[in-house]
C-alpha cells in the first residue's frame, strides 16, 4: 500500500536539510575550485550503515556541513574548497568515528570509508561479554625454521620489526619486547608460583595476565599464551585482548592475531593500538594494501601521535610500489611534524619511489630538501645518509652519492647496503679497486648480519596452531 504523501515528505525531510546546507555551504567554495568527499559508512561487520549523520567542518572556521548516509551507505559532500577538514559520523547504538585530518586539494575528489563500531559494551552492560569462542587453538612451539614467508628477507625483517612495535605497545616501558630471562630464573619462578598460589584461592584475569608476562619471561610463550588467553575469557577488555593478540603475533602467528586483533577491534573501534596489531598481523600474512587501510585508520584516530606513521614508514621501505594511501599519510605526518625527522625520511622514501615507478625527475629536488632536513633535524640519521646516496645515484651524481654513502657507514657500520651502494657508485667512477673492497665487505656484513637475524629469531619460538575454519 502506497505511503500517504506527508509521511514521505517527512520521510525525505533530512535528506532535504541536508542539500540545503550543502548548498549553502558550497557557494563560498566555489571561487577557489570546488572539491568533494565520499565515501561508506559501514559498520565492524563490513555492512552499511543508513542514515548515519556525517558531518564536515573546516579547521580554522565555524563552517560545518552536514549529510545523512543513503540506504546503501554512502554519502557525497560537495562544493569543497581546498583545507584541512575533520569528519565526525555518528548514529545512534554506534560509537562515534571521527578523522581529525582530511586533506582536499581543490577539485579534488576524495574517497574516506568510515567505520562505526557498536556502541561501547561496558557502557551499555557495566562490561562486555567474552562470547566468540577462539576459531584456532595453539597445541605447542617449535624452532623458527622457516621464515621466508610470502616475501624476501626485507619484508621478513619488516614483519618481525612491525610485530616487535606492536609487542612494544603492550609493554609499560616503550620499545621493551618481552625476552625471555638470560640470568638466573628463580627469582621468575618464585614469583610464577606465588600467583599460582593466588589463583588457587582468588581466579582473577589480573593474575592471569601477570603469569602470562612471567611465562614469557621464563621461555615458555605455549603457557603464556593460554595465560593471556584466559585473561582476556574472563575480562574482555582492551588490554587483555591487545596483551593477548600481540603474543600471539610475536611468535608467528599471524592468523590467529588477525582474528583477535579483528575481534578487538570490533569491541573497541577507538583503539588505536587495536588496529596497528591488526595491520601488523595483516602484513604478516602477505595483505600488505589492507595492513596499510588498518594503520591508516589508525593514523586517523590520533594524528598527532607518529607511531602509525612509522609502521607506514617502515612498510614503504620493504615495497617496491609506494601505496598512494600511505603516501598520503607521510604527507600528512610530515605537514603535522615539520620538526621530526623520521616524518621527511619515511616520507621522502616513498615519494622517491613513488617518482621512480613514474619517471618524474622533477621530483628529486624536493626528495632531497626533504632527506636534508631530516639529517639537519638528525645528523646521526645514516638511513637519511644512504637514501640521499640512492636518490643521487639515480641522477648520475655519482661523485656526491660516495660522500653520503661514507657517512652513512660511518654512521652505521653494521649496515650491509650502504657497502653495496658505494661499490656500484666507485665503478661509475671507474674506481674498480675501491668497488672490488666495498663489494668484499658488503658479502661480509650480509653474512654477519644473516647470522645474527637467525639467533635472533630463535630467541622467539614459533607457536603451533590449528585453524578450525581451514576448510572453510
Amino acid at each position: 500500500m502506497p505511503r500517504p504523501r506527508k509521511f514521505r515528505l517527512l520521510h525525505l525531510a533530512p535528506y532535504c536539510l541536508a542539500a540545503l546546507g550543502m548548498f549553502a555551504f558550497s557557494s563560498a567554495a566555489q571561487e577557489s575550485g570546488s572539491a568533494s568527499l565520499v565515501g561508506t559508512v559501514r559498520d565492524s561487520q563490513g555492512k552499511p550503515v543508513a542514515d548515519a549523520v556525517v558531518e564536515l567542518g573546516l579547521s580554522g572556521s565555524s563552517q560545518k556541513q552536514t549529510t545523512h548516509a543513503s540506504p546503501q551507505g554512502t554519502y557525497t559532500l560537495g562544493g569543497l574548497r581546498e583545507g584541512v577538514y575533520s569528519l565526525r559520523v555518528r548514529k545512534p547504538g554506534y560509537a562515534e568515528s571521527g578523522i581529525n585530518s582530511v586533506f582536499l586539494r581543490a577539485k579534488e575528489e576524495k574517497k574516506v570509508d568510515v567505520v562505526l563500531g557498536a556502541a561501547s559494551a561496558e557502557s551499555a552492560l557495566g562490561k562486555p561479554e567474552f562470547s566468540d569462542e577462539p576459531q584456532f587453538t595453539v597445541s605447542g612451539v617449535t624452532d623458527v625454521t622457516n621464515l621466508g614467508g610470502h616475501g624476501s628477507d626485507t619484508v621478513v625483517r619488516t614483519r618481525e620489526a612491525l610485530a616487535e612495535g606492536t609487542v612494544s605497545l603492550a609493554n609499560p616501558a616503550p620499545g621493551d619486547v618481552p625476552a625471555r630471562s638470560s640470568g638466573d630464573k628463580k627469582p621468575l619462578q618464585a614469583s610464577a608460583q606465588h600467583i599460582r598460589t593466588e589463583l588457587a584461592q582468588h581466579d582473577q584475569a589480573e593474575l592471569h595476565r601477570q603469569l602470562g608476562e612471567i611465562e614469557e619471561k621464563l621461555g615458555d610463550p605455549l603457557e603464556a599464551v593460554r595465560q593471556y588467553q584466559r585473561a582476556a575469557e574472563m575480562d574482555p577488555s582492551e588490554t587483555n585482548f591487545f596483551v593477548w593478540g600481540s603474543e600471539v603475533l610475536l611468535h608467528h602467528a599471524p592468523k590467529p592475531a588477525m582474528e583477535i586483533f579483528t575481534k578487538g577491534n570490533a569491541r573497541f573501534p577507538g583503539s588505536e593500538r587495536m588496529l596497528l596489531g591488526l595491520g601488523a598481523a595483516s602484513f604478516a600474512v602477505g595483505a600488505n594494501e589492507e595492513a596499510i587501510q588498518q594503520i591508516s585508520r589508525a593514523s586517523d584516530l590520533n594524528p598527532s601521535d607518529p607511531i602509525p606513521y612509522i609502521f607506514l614508514g617502515k612498510i614503504e621501505l620493504a615495497e617496491n610500489r609506494p601505496s598512494d594511501h600511505a603516501l598520503e599519510k607521510l604527507q600528512r605526518f610530515v605537514t603535522l611534524q615539520p620538526g621530526n625527522a623520521e616524518a621527511n625520511y619515511y616520507y621522502a622514501v616513498a615519494l622517491w619511489k613513488k617518482n621512480q615507478a613514474a619517471q618524474d625527475s622533477g621530483a628529486a629536488a624536493h626528495v632531497e630538501s626533504l632527506l636534508n632536513n631530516a639529517l639537519r633535524l638528525d645528523s646521526k640519521f645514516a638511513a637519511a645518509y644512504l637514501q640521499l646516496g640512492i636518490v643521487q645515484s639515480d641522477q648520475g651524481k655519482y661523485a656526491e652519492a660516495v660522500s653520503n654513502y661514507t657517512q652513512a657507514i660511518r654512521l652505521g657500520p653494521k649496515m650491509e647496503e650502504p657497502h653495496y651502494r658505494l661499490a656500484q657508485a666507485y665503478r661509475q667512477l671507474g674506481q674498480t679497486e675501491r668497488a672490488k673492497e666495498e663489494l668484499r665487505l658488503y658479502e661480509r656484513l650480509a653474512k654477519e648480519s644473516t647470522q645474527q637475524t637467525e639467533r635472533s629469531r630463535q630467541q622467539i619460538r614459533q607457536l603451533v596452531y590449528t585453524l578450525r575454519t581451514a576448510d572453510r
